[in-house]
């Protein structure tokens, strides 16, 4: 088989090269690939950094949301992919998300569903498989902790009780709030949903702890137990 010989960036225009296109013009100049081409450094002798930035791209669909989602494994099936150029994708996108965590963090009161959804949302959308979480407000609704109580499958994780009540009573919250994504991005609560949801709610009332919501996350939308009228 035989392949072309790609033109390096290096022999490219210089005001087309990412690097220099970057420091002459900004970074909002550069395109997705071009920033992943930086990352990267290097393509093969088949395509510039660049080109082979394009064809991952479009394998995600040029959908950095569906990029984030690959593990390192999956990322190196791509030709011209080896170990450390996956990790410095993989550490940019996760930079990315924790940068976006950062922000959202500054604003601690919560005042409704949506404030909520902008919490979480970060951390749950890419994710592969089910995660709980819970976040701890104090008697202003302002957080106080967000706590991690389980991770599952793509179907499903176990959830107790006890352990979110522990995590409560531990650091002097007064409400809680549940929160869960559903991989397939249907939003809709399952039977198990709402018998937690039951469960929690009744338990927390003997400690004097309020449950607020519980929130089911999808990639870009969410349902709330409590707009709903079904907490």
């Amino acid at each position: 088989m035989e392949y072309r010989q790609s033109l390096k960036i290096k022999d490219w225009a210089v005001e087309d090269r990412p690097r220099e296109k970057l420091l002459t013009k900004g970074m909002a100049s550069l395109s997705d690939a071009e920033i992943i081409a930086l990352l990267i450094g290097t393509g093969s002798r088949q395509e510039s950094a660049v080109e082979l930035s394009q064809r991952i791209l479009k394998g995600s669909g040029h959908n950095l949301n569906e990029l984030g989602k690959l593990s390192v494994h999956e990322l190196k099936k791509y030709r011209g992919i080896g170990e450390a150029k996956a990790i410095a994708i993989a550490a940019a996108l996760e930079l990315g998300r924790r940068r976006k965590l950062s922000v959202i963090r500054n604003r601690r009161q919560i005042k409704s569903s949506r404030d909520v959804f902008e919490v979480v949302q970060p951390r749950l959308e890419d994710l592969p498989h089910e995660e709980f979480w819970v976040i701890l407000l104090n008697r202003a609704n302002k957080i106080i902790e967000e706590v991690k109580i389980s991770q599952g499958g793509i179907s499903g994780t176990v959830t107790d009780v006890k352990i979110i009540l522990k995590h409560a009573v531990d650091r002097r919250a007064s409400g809680i709030i549940m929160c869960h994504n559903h991989p397939s991005g249907n939003t809709q609560p399952s039977k198990a949903d709402s018998n937690i949801t039951r469960k929690l709610k009744n338990a927390a009332a003997y400690l004097d702890l309020q449950v607020l919501d519980h929130l089911i996350i999808g990639e870009d939308n969410y349902y709330s137990f409590a707009d709903e009228g079904t907490l």
